[in-house]
């Protein structure tokens, strides 16, 4: 059997076979169910299975990836395998092409059910960043924040697919020359850009999972933007931190990069000093190469590089569950804003205004209503070419 795909544009592009992302679709007048994508087409794989009477067939027909997740690891690889054939195994190609459906003849549609959402603080350059904007005059990081990956609950009902308008928040806001706060439309509406990471095998509560063990129990990767109102936030966010200022929207891909496409994206952290607790396992957490972007009305204005994150996305998952709290089948964790230690490497505008003090592309220092902001994410794939995860897009509509 070739290794090549026979599907037509898709050999040597950002979604070969060594890609494969799973999603959630619907054609005029059908219910969404799951498929894959291959190229710039998706496959129909309820029909499909069906033919060849998959154990699994059923999941295909679900209006989320979330029974397909709940099956675990050994079923995921081994579907996976199976499409893998299906698109490279001329023989094949009789039964699957009527089932290839054009990207453009499609409506896609928040592929997972999302039951919990936590959200990290995983970079280094973020961080210092952001304590040096807010407290110049102390050390920019807290005493714990290179012993634990800080992280805080967010609000999964407000996660939403890319390309879903994003309304202006409103709340409270005290600028530090404003004596009380007053209320209205957030002034510094803001992005972050990140990774979120779906988790697919549930654990029981009073289990922990191990660093080893992420992938028994994350099942793939989303581009994610966890838009932020920055002037709500400042006020709110002492003593129990995030609040409002985060919860009224988070944006991740259509798309969900399965696990075993980023084989080739395992890096070395760039280093943790002190030595973080046994439970984290420093010795053998290891982070990604993937490449971000950052384009606002049609200009790319900054690239952060997620390998230089601090913490690994399996020391955030062992954190998550080290006092027992139990993971549910759909559960989402961002990585926390992805910052390198370069000016154009700065994945929010508070960081590339630095506070709103230093305009940038053409003068914008926060979000404007009308803006428009793209995050796209490549990665090493296992051919030795590049992979692309999920693109994340929303524009600012105006406060209601």
């Amino acid at each position: 059997m070739s290794t090549a795909t026979w599907v037509e544009g898709a050999a040597g592009s950002l979604f070969d076979v060594d890609n494969l992302p799973w999603g959630v679709f619907s054609r005029p007048g059908e219910d969404p169910r799951v498929g894959v994508r291959i190229g710039d087409r998706v496959l129909d794989l309820a029909p499909v299975a069906a033919a060849e009477m998959l154990d699994v067939h059923h999941v295909f027909q679900e209006s989320s990836l979330n029974a397909l997740m709940a099956e675990g690891r050994a079923v995921r690889t081994s579907v996976r395998r199976w499409l893998t054939g299906l698109l490279t195994d001329e023989t094949e190609r009789d039964l699957v092409e009527p089932h290839l459906v054009p990207l453009a003849d499609v409506t896609m549609h928040l592929a997972i059910e999302v039951a919990d959402y936590v959200d990290f603080y995983a970079s280094l350059d973020h961080a210092s960043n952001v304590g040096r904007i807010f407290r110049p005059d102390q050390e920019p990081l807290l005493p714990n924040w290179r012993h634990l990956p800080v992280g805080y609950h967010g609000r999964s009902g407000t996660v939403v697919a890319s390309g879903t308008p994003v309304v202006r928040p409103c709340g409270q806001r005290k600028a530090p020359t404003e004596d009380t706060p007053t209320y209205g439309p957030s002034r510094r509406l803001d992005i972050e850009a990140e990774l979120g990471f779906v988790v697919g095998t549930p654990t029981a509560m009073g289990d922990r999972v191990e660093v080893d063990a992420f992938a028994d129990h994350v099942f793939g990767v989303v581009g994610l933007n966890d838009w932020s109102a920055r002037d709500i936030q400042a006020w709110e966010y002492v003593p129990l931190g995030p609040f409002l200022g985060k919860s009224f929207a988070t944006s991740i891909s259509q798309w969900v990069t399965p696990v075993e496409a980023l084989d080739a994206a395992w890096v070395d952290l760039p280093g943790q000093d002190p030595r973080p607790l046994d439970y984290l396992s420093p010795d053998t957490a290891r982070g990604l190469d993937i490449d971000v972007e950052i384009e606002l009305n049609g200009e790319v204005v900054s690239r952060p590089p997620y390998r230089s994150m601090y913490w690994s996305p399996a020391q955030m998952l062992a954190h998550i569950t080290v006092n027992g709290a139990s993971l549910r089948t759909g559960d989402l964790y961002g990585s926390g804003t992805i910052s390198g230690p370069d000016r154009d490497q700065r994945g929010s505008f508070l960081e590339l205004s630095w506070g709103g003090t230093e305009p940038f592309a053409g003068g914008h220092t926060f979000l404007e209503d009308g803006d428009e902001v793209v995050l796209r994410y490549t990665a090493p794939g296992t051919s030795g070419g590049r992979i692309a995860l999920g693109e994340v897009t929303g524009r600012i509509e105006p406060a209601r």
